[in-house]
């Protein structure tokens, strides 16, 4: 998989950019917000549908302007795709694929395959659970286009289980209704937590070789995932389900009293050791990053061997926090995928494609 072009209309600092990028490594150099980002996040934009930045998805029209456009082109192992991305002043997103609207957000996983990586995924390591559950979701979003859609109901039926404990006072209907949502929490819950044990499992394998390798042999990298209650990778569906089910039906209680659901995959997390230390805890600020960074490259890998081929890295200024021997061995661990990194300047060898970014403009190639 490789994107083959990409042209911006009014997106963000872009009046108006088009690029052609290379197979291998891309550079794009440019001062800090010259919009080299701009540019990795229009392409996750393509892939996510959603920002890895903003939620206000208004803020990236030009100020002054009603549209953004995206239009990019890629090429996959079989045949060759075109994506149009527009997003209007009020921030209502629309997009086409081959010039087919598509009507749900789910439809554009697996078009595109994306792993992006900037300093802020450090916030993987030691911040909150959500952000590692994301990791993970959007991971086998990309993959597995069904556990996206089991994701968005379990979602939609937590939120309206939630609505229904903060007013269930005077109710006297409220364990019936409540076994309702419970039992479509269970069924979809357990999808997500297969899902999820699975490829942790085999996220622990890749991520860990790409982890020795970056940390000089000195750490070894551990990956599991952290559930409330005993599920294993190897249970069946319906194990996990009937299991699940009478978790959160025993919680009931504490859920009526406090008013939320307590139970489910949406308190779950990924715990990530070092060396038997929990990371989460004790990882220094270059632990951190070389671990959201094995994990990211776990997850390329992982990809490509789910998919066929594997997808396009986009790695914003990442250089710039490694020395030189990682630098390398960094480049040279993204040998044979089409990489697109950013940083304010380039010294190394192995880029196939370098383009120049100013204020919004593209000087050179």
């Amino acid at each position: 998989m490789k994107i083959l072009s990409l042209e911006l209309s009014n997106f963000r600092n872009y009046k108006h950019a088009a690029v052609d990028f290379a197979d291998g490594l891309n550079v794009l150099c440019g001062k800090n917000a010259s919009g080299k980002t701009n540019m990795l996040e229009s392409i996750y934009l393509c892939s996510i549908f959603k920002s890895p930045r903003t939620a206000a998805d208004k803020e990236m029209v030009l100020l002054g302007e009603k549209c953004a456009n995206i239009r990019l082109v890629l090429q996959k192992q079989f045949r060759k795709h075109i994506i149009n991305l527009q997003i209007d002043e009020k921030g209502k997103k629309k997009v086409f694929v081959d010039n087919i609207p598509l009507n749900r957000a789910g439809e554009l996983f697996g078009v595109l395959g994306v792993v992006f990586f900037s300093p802020d995924e450090m916030k993987l390591v030691k911040e909150a659970p959500q952000e590692r559950r994301r990791f993970m979701d959007v991971g086998l979003s990309q993959q597995q286009r069904g556990y996206f859609y089991s994701l968005q109901r379990y979602n939609k039926t937590l939120k309206q289980k939630n609505n229904l404990l903060k007013e269930w006072r005077g109710n006297k209907n409220i364990d019936d209704m409540l076994d309702v949502w419970d039992a479509g929490l269970a069924k979809e819950g357990a999808v997500i937590i297969k899902k999820r044990l699975e490829y942790v499992v085999t996220l622990n394998d890749s991520a860990k070789k790409f982890h020795t390798a970056i940390s000089s042999e000195k750490e070894d990298l551990c990956l599991s995932y952290e559930s409330a209650f005993d599920f294993s990778a190897d249970m069946n569906l319906e194990d996990i389900e009937a299991r699940l089910f009478e978790k959160i039906t025993k919680s009931r209680e504490k859920d009526k009293e406090l008013g939320y659901s307590t139970v489910g995959p949406h308190r779950d997390d990924l715990k990530i050791e070092i060396n038997g230390k929990d990371s989460r805890k004790f990882a220094s600020q270059g632990q951190q990053r070389t671990v959201a960074l094995a994990l990211k490259l776990g997850e390329v890998l992982i990809y490509k061997n789910e998919i066929g081929e594997p997808p396009v890295l986009l790695l914003d200024d990442v250089l710039s926090e490694l020395d030189i021997t990682r630098q390398n061995l960094l480049l040279k661990m993204t040998d044979g995928f089409q990489t697109i990194l950013t940083c304010t300047e380039f010294l190394l060898d192995g880029a196939k494609n370098k383009i120049t970014i100013n204020e919004g403009q593209i000087i050179k190639f």
